[in-house]
């Protein structure tokens, strides 16, 4: 799947827009998404690092209209946690020399609410 097939919607609510100063977003994804298909693509969309990534199957609600009821579809919600203060990463190289690797990455999701 390609990213823009994975991630289809930001969720806005009230606890959602709470969990933005932690650097917590939550998305509407695809019902077959894994998380490590959800953590690619907010990676690759938003250019961010991310650490963690929760799911949560929906289930649709019960909605009626007059005499005829009916449900609305289940869906499927992602909260991925990102890393608010990205810094460069150090590894050893053969001889032991000390080699420093920058990735440039987003401390936040500048796309999130039209911002």
């Amino acid at each position: 799947m390609r990213p823009e097939d994975i991630i289809l919607a930001p969720v806005i609510t009230e606890k959602s827009n709470d969990g933005i100063q932690t650097g917590k977003y939550t998305f509407r994804v695809n019902k077959k998404a894994t998380k490590v298909d959800i953590r690619n693509a907010v990676e690759k969309l938003f250019e961010v690092k991310v650490l963690s990534v929760n799911t949560i199957s929906v289930k649709g609600k019960e909605k009626r209209m007059g005499k005829t009821s009916g449900k609305t579809s289940d869906w499927k919600k992602a909260i991925v946690t990102i890393d608010t203060n990205p810094s460069d990463m150090k590894y050893l190289s053969k001889g032991g020399k000390e080699v420093k690797v920058s990735k440039k990455y987003k401390d936040s999701i500048e796309h999130f609410m039209g911002a």
